[in-house]
């Protein structure tokens, strides 16, 4: 919660490209990190009749006391799935017990388009109302969710 009350959307997160890691993104890392949370891959073996076979995950973003955050601001919207599927793989092992999806309320366009950047954040990518269709289709199958859709309220012109 912490994160979320310290988080503002400042104008540079949008206008600055951000390559492998946006800016946004880092922010979240950062404050995370520095509270003991950290990106974690979990490796599973399932074994039959002595036959082992890996079954990796994907990484998550921050990780701790068995919550997983993944933090989606400008990916396309499958990549929602592979978050929810993976949150419903790790639930089903008892590794998470919530999955948290902060990511952006389809709302932000209209500051996209004022920006000029409104091509860059396009309808599919990763935004609030790609995602609750599939939170709310199953798609995290008993895990449980929590969505977050950063709003226009948080955007601030100065850095």
């Amino acid at each position: 919660m912490d994160v979320l009350s310290a988080f503002r959307l400042n104008r540079s997160y949008i206008s600055n490209p951000g390559g492998s890691k946006t800016r946004l993104a880092a922010f979240f890392d950062d404050f995370l990190e520095e509270r003991g949370w950290r990106e974690t891959r979990f490796d599973i073996k399932i074994v039959v009749d002595q036959n082992e076979t890996e079954t990796p995950t994907h990484k998550i973003d921050m990780f701790r006391n068995r919550v997983a955050v993944e933090i989606e601001w400008n990916n396309k919207d499958p990549f929602y799935d592979r978050d929810l599927n993976n949150f419903r793989l790790l639930h089903g092992l008892r590794t998470v017990s919530v999955g948290v999806i902060i990511t952006r309320s389809s709302e932000l366009q209209d500051i996209f388009k004022e920006m000029g950047r409104g091509s860059s954040y396009g309808n599919s990518t990763t935004h609030l109302s790609k995602l609750i269709p599939r939170i709310e289709g199953g798609g995290a199958g008993g895990c449980p969710i929590l969505s977050f859709g950063i709003k226009k309220s948080l955007y601030r012109e100065m850095d």
